[in-house]
């Protein structure tokens, strides 16, 4: 309670000094006045002040909540956490910052959500034995892996379809020679891992531009067709000045057999008649490509 209230209280409730007949002094039995004793007055409590109660703060019953810590999300734990990291690093440091296997995680994401996708993909390196033949693989095969959802043997067929399509585009309305490496990227990457032979005609116009790619014969695994006077035909339909002859060898060696070194030179002295000039024939394998020409095959 406020002091100064305290001794209003006080003041108002001691009695008024009488001056009209002061009280005797007590005397002894001699007569002799004694000092008088003064009897302690009870202590007062003082009322309640209405002003002061409104202030008193009136505490609270209930201790004071401590906010709690929120748990940990899935956005930085667990799968989701690695997807999440993965991606980051992706797009901070590049793909030369991953390893193959983290690259084919990325791939498997959009068809395998809220999963490890680690373990399948370490699985298809060490199945197919490297990241261009998992992309290259055979569908089936794919979907035949534990773990694999048939979306996501898509998604990598898709890449792999869009990696050869991206190549491919590069080449048209260029000239393939000052272009060379480019075609001979081309062709390894869509070619190089079937397994089976593809014999493929690349027809080039006048301008020794690409005009168009086109499969000629699905063969074995050791050997496809080659038909000079169908091949030909094909040229003149197209209006075609000059062709490259592409096949792929499944077992990975690119050296030319003594059948494709025969059956090249026919088809050149047949071309050269109807003025339709063989540029090279490029055998493919895992090992790398092979050419005609470089190698001195091929009959001018």
């Amino acid at each position: 309670m406020n002091k100064v209230a305290f001794k209003g209280v006080l003041a108002d409730l001691s009695p008024p000094a009488s001056t009209a007949h002061p009280s005797p002094e007590p005397v002894d039995s001699g007569g002799h006045a004694v000092a008088p004793t003064h009897q302690a007055a009870p202590a007062l409590s003082p009322p309640a002040s209405s002003s002061d109660s409104a202030h008193t703060p009136i505490p609270d019953p209930s201790p004071q909540a401590t906010p709690a810590t929120p748990p940990p999300t899935s956005a930085n734990t667990g799968a989701e956490g690695h997807r999440e990291r993965l991606k980051q690093r992706f797009l901070t440091a590049g793909s030369a910052a991953l390893a193959d296997y983290e690259l084919l995680e990325l791939l498997l994401f959009s068809g395998i959500p809220r999963r490890d996708t680690k373990p399948l993909a370490k699985a298809l390196l060490a199945k197919f034995g490297s990241f261009a033949a998992v992309l290259s693989a055979d569908l089936a095969a794919l979907k035949q892996m534990a773990g694999m959802t048939p979306s996501a043997a898509v998604s990598l067929k898709v890449v792999a379809a869009a990696s050869t399509h991206f190549l491919a585009s590069q080449l048209r309305g260029q000239e393939v020679f000052t272009n060379w490496q480019k075609l001979l990227d081309y062709c390894y990457s869509k070619i190089a891992y079937l397994e089976v032979e593809e014999l493929h005609l690349l027809f080039l116009d006048s301008k020794n531009q690409l005009i168009t790619d086109e499969v000629h014969q699905r063969g074995t695994v050791d050997q496809a067709a080659a038909y000079p006077r169908e091949i030909l035909k094909r040229a003149l339909v197209l209006g075609a000045s000059a062709l490259i002859i592409v096949h792929n060898h499944p077992s990975g060696d690119p050296e030319p057999s003594a059948q494709d070194i025969r059956l090249t030179n026919e088809l050149a002295l047949s071309a050269r008649l109807l003025n339709i000039r063989l540029h090279d024939h490029l055998v493919v394998g895992k090992k790398g490509i092979l050419s005609f020409k470089a190698l001195g095959l091929l009959q001018e």
